[in-house]
């Protein structure tokens, strides 16, 4: 079984940084690649950020966000600038069902617990 822990959320001010981190469980993190996604109170679950499995191509869909990973670590980061207010939201990683990464909840098998972030205007 895998198990995906989220980790670095927390309160900061707008304009601040965070730099959210994922350690999956299991010998098998660098067959797959990883996503990041978020959900605010009342929204739909949104697309953040993925990455392949060995790190050689990501897609962000926000350009204050970047995605990377640490396979010895079985790691992948989420490096968070410039945050608003509007980025208040439960932050969740997640394992793609294949060694590429996609925007599609749907073809993500497992996911976190979230990480709550907060960020104050």
């Amino acid at each position: 079984q895998v198990q995906l822990v989220e980790s670095g959320g927390g309160l900061v001010q707008a304009g601040g940084s965070l730099r959210l981190s994922c350690v999956a469980s299991g010998p098998t993190f660098s067959r797959y690649g990883m996503g990041w996604f978020r959900q605010a109170p009342g929204k739909e679950r949104e697309f953040l950020a993925a990455i392949n499995w060995n790190g050689s191509s990501a897609n962000s869909a926000e350009g204050r966000f970047t995605i990377s990973r640490d396979n010895a670590k079985n790691t992948v980061y989420l490096q968070m600038n410039s945050l608003k207010p509007e980025d208040t939201a439960v932050y969740y990683c997640a394992r793609s069902g294949t060694a590429n990464w996609s925007t599609d909840a749907w073809r993500y098998d497992y996911w976190g617990q979230g990480t709550q972030v907060t960020v104050s205007s």
